[in-house]
């Protein structure tokens, strides 16, 4: 079985054309903090931010100046930042490829799951792609997963949802040659065969649920007591989001007679938004005035949305 937590499959360096996102790690590389940062604060309107008001806001979580400017440069070379100096000031921002990206993704992350009634079939999908379209073989198997796909064999894929026009639209561009069937599964009974609820780890995707509750509900008394700094505002709410982006695409959807009792999905997405959102004024006051501390005036266009206005799709 396929871990799900093959997270450079889920998320591949050519997943897109025209924009290389950095690879999702087991922790949160600079690269990463970096694309959360901007998009936090700056995906509604593209606003640019100083590369040293970046650097700094980096600084705060832990990134060297050295390493925060290796990030922005890295970032500006794969097509996610694009610069513009004035005088000896630079400054960046998303570029629209990017932006586009995040805003889709960000969307189809922190949505909530919508449950559909489940009339126990599966959809099944077999592909086959030659050996030399390597590239095409890792990004149809990221976006089987983006679509709740999870590999039974290595090419038999399967899933309790079924098979829409969308995701015929979806899978189309890949050029693979697919075989997609819908039906019941029948248990042999000869301790051989295999369900395909074998193609989903749940009780590891459940640990991921547990860790990090365990790790970000200490933070919830202490703003509501307002107890938290406009600085530890931003890293908290950046650190939130790099760390429950993984949650949703590792979590499958699968409908809840699937899945073990007490299942996390629900509670964990609930401490996401309290925090997410209840950190944001704070946040968004601190990222607004290192920026002016930088340029001497205020910048526009520097805000925080909500996960309720980036799930309904935000301008990009």
């Amino acid at each position: 079985m396929t871990s799900p937590y093959d997270i450079e499959e889920i998320f591949p360096d050519d997943a897109a054309e025209t924009v290389r996102l950095p690879r999702r790690q087991a922790g949160s590389s600079p690269q990463g903090l970096t694309v959360t940062l901007l998009a936090d604060y700056t995906l509604r309107n593209r606003a640019w931010l100083p590369s040293a008001a970046i650097v700094a806001l980096l600084a705060e979580a832990g990134v060297s100046q050295a390493g925060a400017r290796t990030a922005i440069s890295r970032l500006a070379r794969r097509g996610v930042l694009e610069g513009s100096r004035q005088g000896r000031r630079s400054s960046y921002r998303l570029t629209p490829a990017a932006a586009g990206f995040l805003s889709v993704g960000g969307s189809a992350i922190v949505s909530p799951v919508v449950a559909e009634p489940w009339d126990e079939r599966w959809t099944v999908l077999a592909f086959s792609l030659p050996r030399d379209q390597a590239a095409q073989r890792r990004g149809l198997r990221a976006q089987l997963r983006w679509m709740g796909f999870a590999p039974l064999y290595d090419g038999l894929w399967v899933s309790p949802r079924r098979f829409t026009g969308k995701a015929r639209e979806q899978l189309a561009a890949f050029g693979a040659t697919m075989t997609v069937f819908q039906g019941r599964h029948l248990d042999l009974a000869t301790g051989t065969g295999r369900s395909p609820l074998d193609a989903w780890d749940t009780a590891a995707i459940a640990g991921r649920y547990e860790s990090f509750i365990a790790t970000w509900r200490p933070v919830l008394p202490r703003q509501r007591a307002g107890r938290i700094s406009g600085p530890e505002a931003v890293r908290a709410r950046t650190g939130i989001m790099d760390t429950y982006r993984r949650l949703p695409i590792l979590d499958p959807g699968l409908p809840s007679r699937l899945l073990p009792p007490g299942w996390l999905r629900e509670p964990a997405r609930d401490l996401f938004v309290a925090i997410y959102d209840g950190l944001a004024p704070d946040a968004q006051e601190h990222v607004r005035a290192v920026a002016a501390a930088c340029t001497g005036e205020p910048l526009s266009g520097i805000g925080a949305h909500t996960v309720a206005e980036l799930a309904a799709g935000l301008p990009a």
